[in-house]
């Protein structure tokens, strides 16, 4: 078949193919094109999923009728100077326009503040209509009817109306973020209407704006990162460690304003919660990224959804350097989730008994029926005995009644019948003024021997002791791990590996890095490396795995973070093992000590395997249950 020329019509289909995938491209495009015009307010009207119909309005410039023509040509902009490299706005290929018309019925209606009327222009499968006069307020509208009508066989890759729905409030919600001070309507036949009112452009109108999009608990629940290095700025907000979900869709990037989903800044995040979350849960964040156009280049997808930066290791250096500095400053915080869930568990009516027999199952009331008895009462378990009185048996012993309650004999009747009162058992002497103003708090008892119940000022806290022990453990073992070189051992035959010749020279250049985590590198002639050493606290390791890791990870992100993370993770089992054990009974002066402990140790929040060390509910919330409030 002989070369030749296509039509203008098939290059913009074909353009299409890479810049409209889906309704949600075309959302994408059309607003971003709005705020490129100064837009101080965007609506977005959808039906059938975006397929039928997608119109955008705006309040912005305009574009003067005699450029309407140019406006749905290929390659046509008014955002791009000469240089490729100094690009400031969302848009400037001049692609979006025509792309969408040659597979749709587009229209253009638009009109500048200084226009007496406003202009209107449409094509239709790629031909191009006259441009007409038309009644418009100042801004643009454009509307996209019937879309992939031209190109039949790509409706059959498109998902239902809810999924592309769903899709396009993401794009929405994802660009409104980085512009608070843009009012965003969404609405249709095919959904609920979503409003975002404009916010201030300070950092609490941002927050306020943030919360719009990802709900109320997240400001409660964040941190603030500002960070710089070398020219690049960092700012945003993080999720504390024990604020998650499921998966990591609520993770936010932008780049100079503009949203992006880039591997290298989903690693580095994934990076700074590696200590402190389970791998099945993400952290919720929203990152901004400003630095000088010319080190970024977002011209690697058609899409614009990808960048490159010119110093990767630069940018991941600063996201994980600056989210784990963060969270450390933040000190020790529990999830207002937390106490969410403690409030519905308690609410009457979360648990109903049948009857007021043990028959009907229910654990704890039925070890209750049994302790009560034949008689049905025994004074030593009653809620309403003094504090000090003193009963044989029952769990009770003899003694001075102004002992303390947290002695191991004390505890031991403590934990003798299912119904003991916990205050009770705590003892009489109040905590001082000093540890109640602690975060913490004050110890005030071990239930089931394994939670501290702990009071301050204004809340109750429980500890899982095994939980909290164990990450403070770890803690320790990772300081001493990285404050000094990484003991190793020398093998007595060093193990060549066969690399490719680039991945052999990428190791030998981070040679030295590796040697301080106690792994030996050198090169071994042409596409070879010998490994003479490997860390001590791997012992039987399979070399070859390991540095093939350490390659893939160095040609990614330029990082040697594969065997800090292998290193950590023994460190971590080290911790669960050497860690206070659940059922061990402590004394008062060790509770406490566990206390200041947490609070001392940064991402004590969370255990090892990212489960939450402590529980706090606020006094207010106790109330709400007893109807005090």
């Amino acid at each position: 078949m002989p070369i030749r020329q296509l039509s203008e019509t098939m290059i913009n289909q074909i353009a299409a193919g890479e810049v409209i995938e889906r309704p949600a491209s075309v959302v994408k495009e059309l607003v971003e094109n709005a705020l490129d015009a100064g837009a101080s307010k965007v609506e977005v009207v959808t039906s059938g999923g975006g397929l039928n119909l997608i119109r955008v309005t705006d309040d912005g410039s305009g574009i003067p009728e005699r450029e309407l023509a140019l406006a749905i040509a290929r390659h046509c902009t008014s955002k791009l100077t000469e240089d490729i490299n100094d690009i400031r706005s969302l848009g400037f290929r001049g692609e979006a326009l025509p792309s969408i018309g040659s597979v749709s019925r587009l229209s253009i209606r638009s009109r500048t503040a200084s226009g007496d009327s406003a202009a209107e222009i449409g094509i239709e499968g790629g031909r191009v209509l006259p441009v007409k006069p038309a009644a418009a307020n100042r801004g643009t509208t454009v509307e996209v009817r019937d879309l992939f009508f031209a190109t039949p066989a790509r409706l059959k890759f498109m998902k239902g109306e809810r999924a592309e729905s769903s899709a396009i409030s993401d794009v929405v919600k994802r660009i409104a973020i980085a512009f608070p001070t843009v009012r965003f309507t969404l609405a249709g036949s095919d959904r609920t209407t979503l409003e975002l009112p404009a916010t201030e452009g300070s950092a609490d109108g941002s927050l306020r704006r943030v919360a719009q999009v990802m709900g109320a608990d997240f400001p409660d629940n964040s941190i603030a990162i500002d960070a710089m290095r070398e020219g690049v700025h960092l700012t945003g907000h993080v999720s504390i460690p024990s604020f998650t979900r499921a998966n990591a869709l609520q993770q936010y990037a932008y780049v100079n304003g503009r949203p992006v989903r880039d591997k290298l800044i989903a690693g580095a995040i994934r990076g700074a919660f590696a200590d402190v979350l389970p791998r099945d849960r993400h952290a919720v964040t929203v990152l901004f990224l400003t630095l000088d156009p010319a080190i970024v280049d977002v011209n690697v997808h058609p899409a614009k959804a990808d960048v490159r930066f010119r110093d990767p290791g630069l940018v991941r250096g600063l996201i994980v350097g600056a989210i784990r500095q963060a969270l450390a400053e933040a000190g020790i915080r529990s999830a207002t989730t937390g106490a969410a869930g403690m409030m519905a568990a308690f609410r009457p009516g979360a648990a109903s008994y049948g009857h007021g027999g043990p028959t009907n199952g229910h654990r704890s009331y039925d070890a209750a029926f049994r302790a009560s008895g034949p008689t049905g009462f025994d004074p030593s378990r009653s809620s309403q005995r003094p504090l000090d009185m003193q009963f044989d048996g029952a769990g009770f012993e003899r003694g001075n009644a102004g002992t303390g309650g947290f002695g191991e004999s004390d505890q031991a009747a403590f934990d003798a019948g299912p119904l003991a009162s916990a205050d009770a058992r705590a003892g009489q002497n109040e905590a001082t003024e000093t540890l109640l103003g602690a975060v913490l708090g004050a110890a005030r008892a071990q239930v089931h021997e394994n939670y501290i119940v702990a009071q301050t000022r204004d809340s109750l806290v429980i500890v899982d002791q095994h939980a909290a022990h164990e990450r403070l453990v770890y803690e320790a073992l990772k300081n001493a791990l990285h404050s000094r070189p990484v003991p190793s051992q020398i093998l007595l035959l060093p193990e060549i590996i066969d690399l490719p010749e680039e991945d052999a020279e990428r190791l030998a250049m981070h040679s030295e890095t590796l040697a301080r985590f106690g792994l030996g590198i050198e090169r071994f002639g042409p596409g070879a490396v010998a490994v003479r050493e490997t860390p001590s606290m791997l012992g039987e390791t399979n070399v070859g795995q390991l540095v093939r890791d350490l390659a893939d990870e160095i040609a990614d992100n330029d990082t040697v973070e594969t065997l800090k993370e292998r290193l950590d993770k023994i460190a971590a089992t080290m911790a669960c093992h050497g860690s206070v054990r659940s059922g061990r009974l402590l004394k008062a002066e060790e509770m406490n000590a566990l206390l200041r402990q947490m609070e001392a140790t940064p991402g004590s929040g969370t255990c090892n395997h990212g489960r939450p060390t402590y529980i706090e509910l606020k006094l207010a919330d106790i109330e709400r249950l007893f109807g005090r409030r």
